[in-house]
Parts: structure tokens; C-alpha cells; sequence
């Protein structure tokens, strides 16, 4: 496999050159956007793994300019602006997926096996295929066997662009988007409707299995082929058998590859550590300039690129503090920024605490291998050999080790032997008698600490009804995929560990949000902390926390105008918030009630106060819950 690395940053290079290398695969590099257009026109790749700010031609625009000359190689970008307008125009500008820096490097190089296992057959063929069915785009035709199907221009678009992005999911707004015109407003029934026509079609013209699956909760995609499924259990079965696929054996080998990364991010780590001499040296005599007026807008570029950069390489290579410093940065010597007053001490303030994240010594390579190598056991309980395969398959990686049992008798064997930590059940088995519920009502008396999901190919309300009587974790049915099979059993081991509350910190004080998470974390709290008030929002709305911690005093938002956003909306009206103060005067506290406070902590922080109040509003919010369920 040949893959072409587009990356000026030399650290970032180097770690990602030799963590391919390791992997057999063959790595051309350029860094800058034209070197890389000229390579790819020239020499054929199966991949391109492409940052997006590099010089002479951004990613973006060299991501536009392949796709308009007809490359159709996947394309994965690395990215260190995790916005989502950002991401949204390097999809559209063509891209396949895409990783925000500072990125995990084991999470890459899953990505990285994932497009190139999907290959450049089907983009290879004018026809797109799937199973029998035969769709030509240069004349809009389609065909099941010998029967030609009759689809509306909307059944048409839906059915290519399921075709032509297999395995991803599109949620009803994202199609809304991509199928309609912007002078048509049609609600998002317009698309479950289409679907009903286009899987109606189907059927009538002799396909058995539904070519468009249903994700709960999430959307559709085009459902993997039986084919595919098995195709994926025999280059699982051959590489047991030594085969000589590297890619199937490195699959296998899962451990074995960690380590391998873990020592080159150690090598590269004490590099980066020697280089960081020189990107200090960059900061001082932009700092010196600054200081005498006299910045010019190139050496500012230098040290924002350089600030950028350790974005990047720092949280992969295991310093994440350190990137979220160099991410402060590189916003100061932006050229809206630099200029500000303030900005010179606080450029000191952040390479100071540089060069003591820098001086610290780094974990010890024994503890991360432990950490990485920590596995969830999942026994699987069905005689569904295909199924089962196909779970193996998806918990490659993933921190799940798979066992199977293909009888209930086999699985109560296993579980004497080893209880796993989760149990996946089916209903039915085809060669003995006993059904699932039976060993599910055993499991509950017996071991109730270990979960039981139910996993189903029928999906009747008595079934679920009596699964939920006798106390299963959860029903799933077996038409989802088994990577969304795998997060259902991620969530209930999850919820199996001690309750915890999650926490919203905001604050532009980097130290205080660390401390704050050491100070919480021991008492249970899940916490997220934000030192940008701008993605408030969004980050809001992803962690959905159960209690929000302001800072009053902030840039760009304070925290009684995010109070007041929250209030103002009726998801979040109730939740609760506590606001952080260093000014206790009766204004400012009249100010952070009138907003919708909850309570406040005066700075400095007394350990103490800060968790009784937390603990005390939590428990007045449980108890509101419960008396609304009462009342209801």
C-alpha cells in the first residue's frame, strides 16, 4: 500500500513516517500543497493523509483541486481547527474522513486501515453495484437482474448517494441537504417517505434484504453486502492460518503494533523535546520585537506557524496540556491578536508554562502500554457463526476482546471458568431446545453484576416485554451494525461503574481547570472543562452535563452572558449553575442572580465548599426530578 503524506511539520512527519513504516505500508512525503498536487498527478496512491494549513496551497484547496481532476484516492485530513464549519468545507471540498489535531496516533492509523480496506474497486467501475442491482450514472438506469426499475429523480439521488458513500451514515437533515434544492422546503418526513418508495421498488423487483439500513437514532447507509461479511470472516480465518496479508496479520497482532507505535512516539517525543530549543528561540525574538514595536508580519507568521504546529504534535506524543498552550499561542500571534495590549505578558505567561510542561518527565512507557493493552471480555451467546464473526471483526482494536459461545450449556461453562465483563445474548439457537430467557433469568439470580444485553433478529414487544421483566441491560436487534452493537455495550459497562454526576467547567484559566478536575474527579464527577467561552455551545450540547461551573469574568463571553443563553433556552432553563468569583461585592453577585444562578464560590477555591455546594445542588436537582415524576 503507497500513501502519500502531506505534513510540514517535520516532528509530525517523522512520527507518522516510522509508525506507518512499522506497518508495512510505503510513505512518499511533501510539504508544501503544490509538491503534493505534482506527486499525486504523477504517481498513483491509495491514500493521501493531508494537513490542512501547509504552505503554497492549502489542504482544502488541494483536496478541491484533486477531486476537479479526477483523483478519486481516499483522502484523510488532519486538521488542528476542529470547528465545525471547518470540517464540514474539507468534507465538501472532498475528503473521506478527517482526524482533529492533537489526534491519538492509534485512532489514526484505525482510520487510515478502514479507507484503505475499502479500496478503489468501486470507484474503479462507471456502474455502481450492489448485489444484483446495476446503476449506470451517465444515463441514470438502474437494474435489478434483468428488470428494470422506474424510480423517481428523488429514489434516484437517494439510491446513488448511498452507493457512492458505503458504510456512512446520513442523517435525515444531511439528505434534506444533499437531495433537495434550496428552493424547496420540505420537512424531514419527505425523506422516510422516499426511502419507504425506493425499499418498495427494490422489493418488487426480487431484492430480498434491504439495501438501505436504518441506524437508530443517527439516520441510514447502504447496508454491507453478505458477500462483504464474509469476505471479512475469511481474511480473518486466513491470517490465523499465518497468511501473507500484513494488513490481516496486523489486525490480528493488535498489542503487538501498540508497542510498536508506543516506542517510536517515545523517540519521537525526546526529539521533539530537543527541537523545542529551537522553536523557543523563534518565540524570544518575536517576544523581543513585540516589545520594541518592531514585529514585521513574517517572523509573527513564523511563530504562529511554529505555535501551530506544536498544536499538532504535542497532544499526539502525549502532552496534551502543552498543545492547548501552543493552541493559545498561535492565537496570540494571530494578526488580529498580537497587537492587543496585554498580549506580550500573556506570550510569556504560556511559553513559560511550556517549558515546564516540557521539563516534566514523561509517563513511563510501562504504565501507557498497561493502560492501552486494559480489555473489556464480551461473551457472546449465539450460534450464529457469521454474526459473530462479524462482532469479532468490528472489536479489532476497539478495547473488547470477543469470546463465543455457541449454546447456553457452552456459556455457563465459560462464565465458571472467566466471567466476562458483558454478556451479548440471543433468543434462539437452532440446535438445542433451551432459549435465551432461560439462561437471562439464571444470569440475573446468579451473577447480577455482570450486564446482559439481549441481541435479536425478531424484534416482537412480548420478547422485549419479558427481557426487560427479567432484567437485561438492554434488547438490541441484530440489523444494526456491529460497531453500534459494540457502543451499546461501551454505554451499559459505562453505567455499570460508579454513578457519576458530569460537570461543565468554564474558565479561561487553563490552571485552575486542571486543578479543578483533580479536585473533582476523586468525589465521582465526570468533568469537562472549556477555556473557550465561543464553543460554549456546542460543547454544551455534545456533553449535555448535569451541572454548569461559570467563570464571571472572561474574554469574548463572561460567564453571566452565557447564564443567561442558558436560561434563555427551554432544553437547558433548569439547569443547574454555579457561578466562580473573585469579586464578591453585592453588584456583581445581584448581577449573577439576576442572570439565573444557582450559587456561587468565591476565588481562591476552598476544596471543601466548592464539592458541599456542588453535592447540594445536585441532590436539590434529583429531588426536584422526583417530585415531578410524583406529581406526573
Amino acid at each position: 500500500m503507497k500513501i502519500l503524506l502531506v505534513e510540514d511539520d517535520t516532528i509530525t512527519v517523522n512520527l507518522l513516517t516510522r509508525a506507518l513504516n512499522s506497518q508495512s505500508y510505503n510513505v512518499n512525503t511533501a510539504g508544501d500543497g503544490e509538491t503534493a498536487l505534482q506527486l499525486a498527478q504523477a504517481y498513483d496512491y491509495d491514500l493521501i493523509v493531508l494537513d490542512v494549513l501547509i504552505p503554497k496551497l492549502d489542504g482544502i484547496s488541494l483536496c478541491r483541486e484533486l477531486r476537479s481532476s479526477g483523483c478519486q484516492m481516499p483522502i484523510l485530513l488532519l486538521t488542528a481547527l476542529d470547528s465545525r464549519s471547518n470540517l464540514v468545507e474539507g468534507l465538501e471540498a472532498g475528503a473521506d474522513d478527517y482526524v482533529v489535531k492533537p489526534f491519538n496516533i492509534e485512532e489514526l492509523m484505525a482510520r487510515i486501515r478502514a479507507l484503505l480496506r475499502r479500496g478503489q474497486a468501486a470507484l474503479s467501475s462507471t456502474n455502481l453495484t450492489w448485489e444484483k442491482l446495476q446503476v449506470n450514472p451517465d444515463t441514470t438506469e438502474v437494474s435489478y437482474g434483468e428488470k428494470v426499475l422506474h424510480l423517481t429523480p428523488k429514489e434516484y439521488n437517494l439510491l446513488e448517494l448511498f452507493l457512492r458513500n458505503p458504510r456512512r451514515i446520513f442523517s435525515r437533515s444531511a439528505i434534506l441537504d444533499r437531495i433537495w434544492s434550496a428552493g424547496e422546503f420540505p420537512q424531514e418526513e419527505a425523506v422516510t417517505a422516499h426511502i419507504k418508495g425506493l425499499r418498495h421498488k427494490l422489493k418488487a423487483a426480487g431484492m430480498t434484504v434491504d439495501l438501505v439500513e436504518t441506524v437508530y437514532g443517527l439516520g441510514y447507509r447502504l447496508k454491507s453486502l453478505p458477500e462483504e461479511i464474509q469476505g471479512q470472516k475469511v481474511v480473518a480465518k486466513t491470517a490465523e492460518t499465518a497468511s501473507e496479508s500484513s494488513e490481516s496479520i496486523l489486525e490480528l497482532n493488535h498489542d503487538e503494533r501498540r508497542l510498536k507505535v508506543l516506542t517510536v512516539i517515545a523517540e519521537i517525543r525526546g526529539k521533539l523535546r530537543a527541537n523545542f530549543i529551537e522553536k523557543v528561540a523563534i518565540f524570544d525574538r518575536a517576544i523581543a520585537k513585540l516589545n520594541t514595536g518592531t514585529l514585521d508580519n513574517k517572523l509573527r507568521q513564523e511563530a504562529q506557524a511554529e505555535a501551530h504546529k506544536l498544536v499538532g504534535s504535542l497532544g499526539t506524543l502525549g502532552l496534551p496540556q502543552g498543545s492547548e498552550v501552543a493552541r493559545k499561542l498561535e492565537d496570540l500571534f494571530k494578526a488580529q491578536n498580537v497587537s492587543k495590549p496585554g498580549t506580550v505578558q500573556k506570550i510569556e505567561e504560556f511559553l513559560d508554562l511550556l517549558k515546564q510542561i516540557f521539563d516534566r518527565p514523561p509517563e513511563p512507557e510501562t504504565e501507557l502500554v498497561a493502560q492501552v493493552s486494559q480489555q473489556h471480555r464480551i461473551l457472546i451467546v449465539d450460534d450464529d457463526s457469521v454474526q459473530s464473526d462479524r462482532l469479532k471483526i468490528a472489536a479489532s482494536g476497539s478495547g473488547f476482546q470477543i469470546e463465543v459461545a455457541n449454546s447456553p450449556q457452552a456459556a455457563r461453562i465459560a462464565i465458571s471458568r472467566q466471567p466476562p465483563d458483558a454478556i451479548l445474548l440471543d433468543l434462539t439457537f437452532s440446535r438445542v431446545q433451551e432459549n435465551g430467557l432461560t439462561l437471562l433469568a439464571e444470569l440475573r439470580n446468579e451473577k447480577p453484576d455482570i450486564p446482559v444485553m439481549v441481541f435479536s433478529g425478531h424484534n416482537q414487544l412480548s420478547d422485549r416485554i419479558e427481557v426487560a421483566r427479567l432484567g437485561a441491560s438492554g434488547f438490541l436487534h441484530k440489523s444494526i451494525s456491529p460497531a453500534d452493537i459494540l457502543k451499546a455495550v461501551a454505554q451499559v459497562l459505562d453505567q455499570t461503574s460508579p454513578a457519576e454526576a458530569k460537570v461543565m467547567v468554564v474558565d479561561d484559566d487553563v490552571n485552575l481547570l486542571a486543578a479543578l478536575k483533580v479536585i473533582l474527579q476523586p468525589w465521582g464527577f465526570q468533568v469537562t472543562t472549556l477555556d473557550e467561552p465561543e464553543r460554549f455551545w456546542e460543547v454544551l450540547e455534545t456533553t449535555c452535563p448535569d451541572l454548569l461551573i461559570l467563570d464571571v469574568e472572561m474574554p469574548g463571553y463572561s460567564g453571566i452572558e452565557l447564564c443567561l443563553a442558558v436560561r434563555n433556552d427551554l432544553r437547558w432553563s433548569k439547569l443547574p449553575v454555579l457561578f466562580l468569583t473573585a469579586h464578591s461585592e453585592s453588584e456583581t453577585v445581584r448581577q449573577m442572580f439576576v442572570a439565573g444562578a444557582d450559587d456561587y464560590v468565591n476565588k481562591p477555591i476552598v476544596e471543601p465548599e466548592l464539592i458541599a455546594r456542588l453535592l447540594n445542588r445536585l441532590e436539590r436537582t434529583q429531588l426536584r426530578h422526583r417530585l415531578a415524576l410524583t406529581q406526573r
